[in-house]
């Protein structure tokens, strides 16, 4: 051994190559084939770029189960799904094809309805009762927060709507951005107002 290959505290060890960025995809993807043929995945996650900023999308064997805007924080949202539904979480994206097709749809102006299956498993009595109702407000349209309370036959629940809208798993799939104030304003929105003002005019443009 060469003299450079010592230090004053013995051989030294040279350092592994980087590992290129192909290598690394690769390997994720055989990762990821073998997690399938084992079902090890309950929840599969990827990420997909809109309008509103990057959209995280993730399913699990019953459907979607949840979309996040990076307000929400990915790494959060993806703790909170390991701990209300299961820590067998993957990227992979294989899974999502479907969904982040129809969200690109949506934002290029070609699709209208959603014709995804949704695993609602995140909601549960009254604010899954109103998510369940979010997606008669069709395409274009808007309801206050009255409104669909009426719809789901509880007029005086406005403010449980209202939470209801606010904690909605799967915003933009399930419209909850086509509710509004009793007097037209925005009101609130789990991806905030601008993103909440960008849908409804890509809606109301088509």
């Amino acid at each position: 051994m060469t003299d450079d290959m010592h230090t004053d505290d013995g051989p030294a060890v040279p350092l592994p190559a980087p590992v290129d960025a192909g290598t690394l995809r690769r390997l994720h993807h055989r990762l990821e084939q073998a997690a399938e043929q084992a079902d090890l995945i309950d929840i599969a996650y990827t990420t997909v770029d809109s309008p509103v900023g990057r959209l995280l999308l993730a399913a699990t064997p019953k459907g979607l189960v949840r979309v996040a805007y990076a307000g929400e924080n990915h790494d959060r949202v993806l703790e909170d799904l390991a701990r209300e539904l299961s820590p067998r979480i993957l990227h992979a994206p294989e899974r999502l094809e479907e969904a982040v097709r129809e969200i690109d749809e949506y934002f290029a102006g070609h699709r209208q309805v959603f014709d995804l299956t949704l695993d609602l498993s995140l909601s549960h009595g009254f604010r899954r009762l109103v998510q369940a109702h979010l997606p008669e407000i069709g395409y274009g349209q808007t309801r206050s927060y009255r409104d669909l309370a009426e719809l789901v036959g509880n007029p005086r629940a406005v403010r449980a709507v209202g939470t209801a809208c606010a904690t909605n798993p799967m915003p933009i799939v399930v419209p909850c951005h086509r509710v509004l104030r009793t007097d037209g304003t925005l009101g609130g929105y789990i991806g905030g107002s601008d993103a909440k003002t960008t849908l409804l005019h890509l809606e109301a443009a088509a």
